[in-house]
């Protein structure tokens, strides 16, 4: 099956949902971001932030309850739900059933930004999965559980997005790290295949890939996208684009896009590595942008 490059043009025939003129914050969709744990609780952050900078038009996060006042002031765009926490300061899979109303109302739901443990975060993720539920975003620790459940995610009907690097691949598939490095396009299929899933197996390549064996490759990274958070950003611009009503495949090759522009743009300004995260929050809008714009 063909494979796609990713380019300007190439994005450009295949344009996002169009953002009317005459439009409000609802008809932009509404994104709930889900993670966090005390010892990196900014990552939720990292993603929220990035979900609006993509486009969404109303933002809830849901965080463990020992920090989410202060997250509520960081986030002032947001409706904060503290919820019920692992006793690491996790959130912790009981959220669940208070997140319910939640997640029935969202157009996104993104899940993984700063959690750590595996089974609690994989828990979670499962319990917010609904046959008739929004697209969701599942990411770093949420992910393993999936591929030890693929019937529970399969009922997810397709509407998942997966963002592994090729460490979090192997561990998925239960390959080893150079046996993914080596074919990678092969392990994106593998997964996608197996979980009903969009995959976006992460590295210098990103290859996305939806699960009929569509596949679409972006090489427009840099070297400084390799940083802590980085990948919290891609999720939640991924998420945004999701609830403004962009198919999954189609969110996650755009997302994966305007996240190696924003890392150009600001290796273009400060230096090739060096520049944080949360730096790069301030270019998606910028990179969407320049993509809308015409050629």
């Amino acid at each position: 099956m063909s494979l796609t490059e990713l380019t300007p043009t190439s994005l450009r025939a295949w344009p996002l949902p169009t953002v009317q003129t005459e439009t409000d914050k609802e008809s932009r969709g509404r994104v709930l971001v889900a993670g966090g744990a005390t010892p990196v609780a900014g990552a939720v952050l990292l993603a929220a932030v990035a979900a609006l900078r993509a486009g969404a038009g109303k933002l809830q996060v849901a965080a463990p309850a020992s920090f989410a006042t202060h997250l509520a002031l960081s986030l002032p765009e947001a409706r904060v739900f503290g919820l019920p926490e692992t006793p690491e300061g996790e959130l912790a899979p009981e959220a669940a059933d208070p997140l319910e109303a939640a997640v029935d109302r969202a157009d996104a739901v993104v899940i993984g930004p700063g959690l750590l443990d595996s089974e609690a975060a994989g828990e979670l993720a499962l319990r917010l999965m609904q046959p008739d539920g929004p697209p969701m975003v599942v990411d770093a620790a949420a992910m393993p559980r999936l591929a030890q459940e693929p019937g529970r995610a399969r009922r997810h009907g397709g509407r998942l997005v997966l963002t592994p690097h090729a460490g979090e691949m192997a561990g998925l598939l239960g390959r080893d790290r150079a046996d993914v490095e080596a074919d990678p396009l092969d392990a994106a299929r593998t997964l996608a295949a197996d979980l009903h899933a969009v995959v976006a197996l992460k590295g210098a390549q990103t290859f996305i890939v939806s699960p009929d064996g569509r596949a679409w490759r972006n090489v427009g990274g840099c070297p400084g996208l390799a940083t802590s958070g980085s990948g919290d950003v891609l999720s939640g611009v991924i998420g945004g684009l999701l609830a403004r009503g962009a198919p999954p495949a189609q969110a996650a090759a755009w997302g994966s896009y305007v996240h190696g522009a924003a890392g150009r743009r600001l290796a273009a300004r400060i230096a090739p590595v060096g520049f944080l995260a949360r730096e790069l929050l301030d270019e998606i809008a910028p990179a969407l942008g320049e993509l809308d714009a015409p050629a």
